[in-house]
Order: structure tokens, then sequence, then C-alpha cells
């Protein structure tokens, strides 16, 4: 059973805008910090976006300037990642983590939600 499902990739132009969700299967989503990373082919795995477990420190990626945002809902044991103005470079594998502290990479992981920006 893999314990993070990802969802709401998907294809979209550049300047479109995307809504990812990470949910909590069989476990507390609370409880954790939340990460999301992308892979891309041929790249490092790099950090998007973090949460920490009560949602009042964020933390993104200096590629993101001020396009995405991190956010939970722990009503629905999930935590989402609004992209906006989305380009080319932002292809790839988005894959949310859950940590047991801020700033840590966890072992629960996603199986992953492809993103792909094209006109």
């Amino acid at each position: 059973q893999v314990p993070l499902v990802e969802s709401g990739g998907g294809l979209v132009q550049p300047g479109g805008s995307l809504r990812l969700s990470c949910v909590g299967s069989g476990f507390d989503l609370s409880t954790y910090a939340i990460n999301w990373y992308r892979e891309a082919p041929g790249k490092e795995r790099v950090l998007v976006a973090r949460i920490m477990r009560t949602g009042t420190r964020k933390e993104y990626g200096d590629f993101v300037k001020g396009r995405f945002n991190i956010f939970r809902d722990d009503a629905k044991n999930t935590v989402y990642l609004q992209m906006n103005n989305l380009q080319p470079d932002d292809t790839a594998v988005y894959r949310c983590n859950a940590a047991e502290s801020y700033g840590l990479i966890g072992i629960r992981w996603g199986q992953g939600t492809q993103v792909t920006v094209s006109s």
C-alpha cells in the first residue's frame, strides 16, 4: 500500500495552472510536515515546496518565484500544491513526501503525478 497518493497532474499550456493533491492513505497527514519534490528526466530531484505540520511555516524552491502555494486541509487529510503561471521547465513528475520534522525528508512517498507544460 502506497502511503501517499498524488493527483491533479496533466498537460497544460504555458501560463496555465494546476492544483496537485497529496492524500494520506491509511495514516494521518496532519501529524507530518509535507514536502513536494519534482523529478525531471536527466535532472536531480529538487524541492518544490514544504509546509510545517501546523501550516504556519512554508518554504519554496528559488525557481518558484511566487507562482506556487502549498497549503493543507487536515479535515480532508490532504496537502495541496497550487501552481500558477506554469512554464515548460516545470515539466516533471511531482511527488509528495511526509516527514517527521520540518526540513527533513521522510520515508513515506507517493508514486507521483506527471505535470507536462507544453503548447
